[in-house]
């Protein structure tokens, strides 16, 4: 790590295994131990073979599963990192949520970006401004720091849906994501664009937390009209009168709910508030209505 401006970021055990090489899939790779470092210049593969150097300038995108033979299926965390029509699969001895963040921060972080925020709150389009922003990747979540000072922190947890769209920004047509999260109790968009690279990584981080934020949940009607009635902005402790319904069948509904990651319990007896996974089914529902 010698390259002027370089700095390490991790240096930690693992394997790794190449599956595309030159847009070819290889037959029956294997797996090969040894040293994984990065630096915010390049990712560096140690092994007893030798050692591979793939400038992160290269890099176009990271994944998740690649499943190919039973040899890659038989590791369970790993990170595909793709390049020059070539996937590299990398298995570190850190924990993989951890060192996925590293390698995302190493190719986003100080990135210059444009910036819309918010574009749409409580479902209603804002006049706001484009502005400059800069990216810091952190654990679990993209920060957005905006040149006029305002600081936005997107949970991965918290990312209701993430959609590319084409817009016009500053007078161009330009790529956009347009990312659902709250902002305190309030249901926000904010708006990303930048250079194509920049916007395929973050739109691959956004879908992961969109993802662990899918409906998948079976309802029955009772609870979903539980969950629109939150959704609408009815209070917690209101929703028995509002509903026509006991309390004590109000607090089971509560507690289903909370034991299926749907609400998050703000304190005891009983107030509660919907978490992303919540707003997505109450948003269908309405929707189905």
């Amino acid at each position: 790590m010698s390259e002027e401006g370089e700095h390490k970021i991790t240096d930690t055990k693992g394997r790794f295994l190449q599956v595309v090489k030159n847009g070819r899939k290889l037959n029956d790779p294997e797996w090969t131990s040894g040293r994984i470092l990065l630096s915010n210049k390049r990712l560096v593969l140690a092994g007893n073979q030798g050692k591979r150097t793939i400038p992160l300038s290269k890099i176009k995108g990271l994944r998740g599963r690649y499943d190919v033979n039973q040899a890659v299926a038989s590791v369970s965390d790993y990170l595909s990192v793709e390049f020059a029509n070539n996937v590299v699969l990398l298995s570190s001895s850190k924990d993989i949520d951890d060192f996925e963040t590293d390698v995302y921060g190493a190719l986003l972080n100080q990135k210059m970006v444009l910036t819309k925020h918010p574009a749409v709150e409580g479902g209603v389009i804002q006049d706001t401004d484009w502005e400059k922003a800069r990216i810091k990747i952190g654990d679990g979540v993209v920060n957005v720091a905006i040149a006029s000072g305002t600081f936005v922190g997107i949970e991965l947890d918290d990312i209701g849906s993430v959609e590319r769209a084409t817009r016009t920004v500053q007078g161009e047509q330009r790529t956009v994501l347009e990312v659902e999260h709250t902002q305190g109790d309030t249901s926000v968009q904010t708006y990303v664009s930048g250079k194509t690279r920049r916007c395929a990584l973050l739109e691959t981080l956004f879908q992961k937390g969109e993802r662990k934020n899918e409906g998948g949940v079976e309802l029955d009607e009772t609870e979903k009209e539980v969950l629109m009635a939150l959704y609408s902005g009815v209070s917690s402790f209101e929703i028995p009168d509002f509903l026509g319904m006991e309390v004590d069948e109000v607090e089971e509904i509560f507690e289903r709910l909370i034991e299926l990651d749907v609400l998050e319990e703000v304190r005891k007896r009983r107030e509660v508030s919907l978490k992303t996974r919540g707003r997505n089914i109450a948003s269908e529902s309405i929707n189905e209505k």
